[in-house]
């Protein structure tokens, strides 16, 4: 009975916990986790702020990280994003806006289709937001694994491309299951300053930009740039960010290092926003010590299916011969470059598509189920083939030793016979592989191997030859015009400088160029004028003039004698025509004709020859 008696009284003074004990042992749970957090960011050298000195503010962000479990970074908070819709979390999102001369690009994360008719929703610019205009979308494409790219008109007058939105042809939702989603704090940005591109490459990023205006064709002090990790938009003041200090930089390319807490766990950095912090005083040559985020729309991705597809391929053999370059509506020569060069021995194909509307894309899809192993790249950065080609490295790296730089106008070209004494033989299939192969064996110190061009003419034709460019055009000009390259991809210089026809080495490699007598690249340049006017709509790469521009009349980037206008010369059939050469003409037609027809080529018919 007295057990009993004291069992009730224990009970009774085991009262619960009061509303501000429980208030109590939250705060001391949100101080430890703060406190482990100050701990990180001191850990980290790389991390800074938006200010002189670090002063935490309790935004919604900072309070979503306190408030997460422990296992939870602070990458966990850099690269996370809601689900844009309950019921749809692949649903649209326009993440960024980029204005360029001609059209609104817009960067779209989740599930946009390729062909899908999609409207451009435009805000007029008096008015609350309720006044709306929609126009067609231009085209619809895939950036990367993660984006899409939408290309709207420009805004009509008196509207705003600052929040364009996307929706389904109409006015139904943009997915089929939720109306696309914008980022509507993003402001647009102007092609002309913007951070466009970013790239994993082993620890470090490699940043692509625009506006930076440095000297072409060198290397420039990578000490006034830093890179900026973070999420969100540039133009609003972050909570927090990670800085690192570039290491080099040269043209539209500056590369860093990745911040301590994204190099020990890559897989963190999906999605993540890069930019480049410049001097206040950048543009008056200042070295001011505080550094001004410039406009992002790059973002990089360190997704597990990314690691694994690169665990893979590490695995295989690398292809010894591969090939890069960026077109811009040349569908109809693709068949005959990609079909003739795999016979000399190019393995591995990458086409990067600077704003085709031509259907490149079914023709690559086509060869590539016939086995040229070709993959295009949506590059929508006008006049950017050198950062182009520098992020065709990063790409090609993993799956390639050597790879050619060269446009889809150009063939290589095997004297016949071949000098014995190099060893290449009597020319034929896989020639261009052996030639590679014999120059890089026969000295370790050679990283680039470059070929003269011989630039053509329309050689008295006035419509496109139907048999492909190597049969049809068959008078040059007498000398040779630049060269091509084809570079050892681990000997190039850590800044991955390009001008289009080379790269720049590391130090203690060199390049060799290779004798006219063993081959020449066949440059099939002045084509009859219905194909070369299309060139006075943009030239790809950025430091050559346009057509249309009234500067740099006398570069050999330029066709001599031709003004700005898209009018055709008098005699234009005949010019450029010095010398008649009908050597690779004679080649094509032993090695490639139908054995039944003795005329058919093989990119002349639908299915594929036999290789």
């Amino acid at each position: 009975m007295e057990s009993e008696q004291r069992r009730k009284r224990k009970r009774a003074s085991a009262k619960p916990y009061s509303v501000s004990q429980m208030f109590s042992l939250r705060s001391l749970v949100l101080c430890l986790s703060f406190f482990v957090f100050l701990l990180f960011l001191s850990s980290d050298r790389s991390l800074t702020v938006s200010t002189a000195s670090f002063r935490p503010v309790l935004s919604a962000s900072t309070l979503s990280l306190l408030s997460s479990s422990a296992s939870n970074s602070i990458l966990d908070t850099l690269h996370h994003h809601r689900p844009l819709s309950s019921s749809s979390p692949s649903a649209p999102r326009v993440e960024d806006r980029v204005l360029f001369p001609d059209h609104v690009l817009l960067l779209v994360s989740g599930g946009v289709r390729r062909r899908e008719d999609l409207e451009c929703v435009y805000r007029a610019l008096a008015s609350n937001g309720s006044d709306r205009r929609a126009e067609a979308a231009v085209s619809v494409d895939v950036y990367s694994e993660h984006r899409s790219i939408v290309r709207c008109p420009l805004p009509p007058a008196n509207f705003s491309a600052a929040e364009l939105d996307l929706r389904r042809r109409g006015g139904g939702p943009a997915d089929g299951g939720g109306e696309a989603r914008s980022n509507r704090t993003a402001a647009v940005q102007a092609w002309d300053r913007v951070v466009y591109a970013a790239e994993l490459d082993g620890d470090s990023a490699v940043v692509f930009v625009k506006g930076l205006n440095l000297r072409p064709h060198r290397r420039s002090d990578p000490a006034q740039f830093s890179c900026h990790f973070g999420r969100g938009s540039w133009d609003k003041d972050e909570t927090f960010m990670l800085r690192t200090k570039a290491v080099s930089a040269a043209q539209e390319v500056i590369r860093c290092p990745l911040p301590k807490s994204i190099r020990s766990n890559p897989i963190k950095a999906q999605g993540v926003r890069v930019t480049i912090g410049l001097p206040s005083n950048f543009h008056t040559h200042g070295r001011s010590s505080v550094r001004v985020p410039m406009p992002s729309v790059a973002r990089i991705y360190g997704s597990k299916g990314i690691s694994e597809e690169v665990g893979r391929k590490k695995k295989t053999m690398k292809h010894e011969l591969c090939a890069c370059t960026m077109v811009w509506n040349q569908a109809a020569s693709l068949r005959e470059w990609i079909m003739y060069h795999a016979w000399l021995g190019i393995e591995r194909w990458f086409i990067y598509d600077n704003n085709s509307d031509d259907a490149i894309e079914e023709v690559i899809e086509e060869l590539d189920s016939q086995n040229y192993n070709v993959s295009r790249q949506s590059w929508p950065w006008i006049k950017t083939q050198e950062a182009g080609f520098s992020h065709c490295v990063l790409r090609a790296r993993e799956e390639c030793n050597w790879v050619g730089f060269f446009d889809v106008d150009e063939f290589f070209y095997f004297q016949f016979p071949s000098n014995p004494r190099r060893g290449l033989g009597i020319p034929g299939k896989d020639t261009l592989k052996a030639m590679v192969a014999n120059f890089s064996s026969s000295s370790p110190i050679i990283a680039e191997i470059r070929t003269v061009c011989h630039s053509f003419g329309p050689s008295g034709l006035t419509s496109p030859p139907p048999r492909g460019v190597m049969v049809g055009y068959t008078c040059r000009l007498q000398r040779p015009e630049r060269h091509k390259s084809i570079v050892r991809l681990d000997a190039l210089d850590l800044t991955l400088l390009n001008e289009v026809h080379h790269f720049r080495l590391k130090e203690g490699f060199r390049y060799l160029n290779v004798p006219e007598s063993i081959a020449a690249i066949n440059h099939y340049k002045y084509q009859v004028w219905e194909t070369f006017r299309t060139k006075f709509f943009r030239r790809v790469a950025t430091y050559v003039a346009d057509w249309r521009e009234d500067q740099n009349k006398g570069s050999k980037d330029r066709a001599p004698g031709l003004g700005t206008e898209a009018i055709e010369p008098p005699n234009w059939r005949l010019q450029f025509c010095e010398v008649w050469d009908t050597g690779l003409r004679d080649f094509v037609l032993a090695n490639f004709a139908h054995p039944a027809t003795s005329t058919l080529l093989p990119w002349e018919r639908s299915s594929s020859p036999s290789r």
